[in-house]
């Protein structure tokens, strides 16, 4: 059972900033490993996202149980979409301001990345065409679903659903920029991809879902030898 809370825990028996609650359930109903049995569910933190702490069982391949546990943060799935001009040969990329690198090492915390948002109770399709709308301006066609990778399983649960779609200039209706509401400064980078790769090599370009989805442009996606004719005149 889940430690004892206390009265008015947020999240937990009182709603959080965001209205939830029952948020120290989480993982109590899995069972599609044997070897894991959840024994208690901490709640650490959701004035946003959230830190659980949970104490589980844990079978070794020797057979041998021990008692672990582990801290995750649960910020929901994400969506990104590379967005590539097959004709010019470009990429649609944006640049914005990110805490988190800034304070672990980046010079100026400004990364460059595929547009990207989280997934708010909707399709990751539905999500990664609302994000290319608002941060690039752009409204998407086809998409392609590329691969969906956790990024960083050891503590965050986060799975980015990884797309690309085709686009040119006629598709860009809007100046993008991200949502001023929500604190978003974004600027819309349109790339050579191989300017792009080289960023990648001389790590102008540091932000794993974008390298992998431009190295997955040019091995197996539209820019890769031999990609498959007429992709530009279904961006049209």
């Amino acid at each position: 059972m889940s430690a004892p809370a206390g009265p008015g825990l947020p999240g937990v028996d009182v709603p959080d900033a965001r209205g939830r609650t029952g948020l120290e359930r989480a993982g109590r109903e899995l069972s599609g490993n044997p070897g894991v049995v959840v024994r208690e569910v901490e709640v650490l933190a959701s004035a946003w996202h959230v830190l659980r702490r949970t104490t589980l069982d844990y079978r070794h391949r020797d057979g041998r149980w021990e008692v672990q546990q582990r801290e995750t943060y649960d910020r929901g799935d994400g969506a990104t979409v590379l967005l590539h001009d097959t004709a010019r040969r470009t990429v649609l990329l944006t640049r914005q301001f990110r805490y988190p690198a800034y304070v672990n090492g980046h010079p100026d915390g400004l990364l460059v990345e595929t547009a990207a948002g989280l997934v708010e109770g909707e399709d990751p399709a539905a999500a990664a065409r609302r994000e290319t709308a608002e941060e690039l301006g752009v409204e998407v066609g086809e998409l392609e679903h590329v691969f969906s990778l956790w990024t960083s399983p050891g503590s965050v649960t986060e799975r980015v659903h990884c797309y690309a779609a085709p686009y040119t200039p006629q598709r860009r209706t809007g100046a993008g920029g991200g949502l001023a509401e929500e604190g978003e400064d974004i600027e819309v980078l349109e790339l050579d991809v191989d300017e792009a790769l080289a960023a990648v090599r001389d790590g102008r370009i540091a932000d794993a879902k974008t390298v992998l989805l431009l190295q997955w442009s040019v091995l197996h996606g539209p820019f890769a030898p031999g990609a498959r004719a007429g992709e530009s005149a279904r961006a049209r």
